[in-house]
């Protein structure tokens, strides 16, 4: 009988000390699987932080690129001021009136909306394209006729309104298109790259030039509608 009850106690010792043992070893246990968690989830941020960063700058020359593609173009975009008011930074502030005003080689074109009043017109216009004739382009039409042109408002402004459409044109747009002015009659478009024409005759001469509300192409030729 007393040797039964000893082995019972052994029994119940050893029985304790395996409890204790698991006890003491399961929090390990969990702790180390929550570290491994841990250490995975630290691992999957870091490669993902890794890779955000090396695809970043690859974006950000694709939008430069994209952006240089985009914006203006053509030998007579030199003459336009590096800072100021009138340069294209300038320009993209205001509408599209008030940013011709502030290029010197479209003073003349200026004084002809004024005379025709279309300021407002124009300045109020939305997403719009301007084909701006320059100083030279004015000084290319006989001074009598032109000189006659401006003191008659309304012919002035079937002139005027020629130049303008009332949509955003691309470069690629220009590249072979028809389109109706705000005159009513419609003006054609040809070419490729920085190379385009208006009316088969009238040269861009600096393209893709971006006001507040308008888009502004600098043509080397008044437009005459029919």
């Amino acid at each position: 009988m007393r040797a039964f009850t000893r082995t019972a106690r052994v029994t119940r010792t050893r029985r304790a000390a395996v409890a204790l043992t698991a006890a003491a070893v399961l929090p390990l246990s969990l702790a180390a699987c929550g570290d491994d968690g841990d250490d995975k989830a630290a691992s999957d941020s870091a490669s993902q932080s890794e890779e955000k960063e090396q695809s970043e700058p690859s974006q950000d020359m694709e939008d430069d690129a994209a952006q240089s593609a985009s914006g203006p173009f053509g030998d007579a975009c030199a003459a336009v001021p590096e800072d100021g008011a009138g340069s294209f930074d300038g320009m993209a502030q205001d509408p599209v009136a008030t940013a011709a005003s502030n290029n010197p080689e479209l003073s003349t074109l200026v004084s002809a909306v004024k005379k025709a009043g279309l300021v407002d017109t124009l300045n109020s216009a939305q997403d719009s394209t301007v084909f701006a004739p320059t100083n030279d382009a004015f000084a290319a039409i006989p001074k009598k006729d032109l000189d006659a042109v401006m003191a008659d408002k309304a012919k002035l402004t079937d002139i005027l309104t020629y130049h303008v459409v009332g949509q955003k044109l691309t470069p690629e747009q220009l590249q072979d298109g028809t389109y109706p002015t705000l005159q009513k009659s419609d003006l054609r478009t040809a070419g490729s790259g920085e190379d385009f024409t208006v009316n088969d005759s009238s040269k861009v001469v600096c393209g893709n030039v971006p006001t507040a509300n308008a888009t502004v192409y600098i043509v080397d030729t008044v437009l005459m509608p029919k």
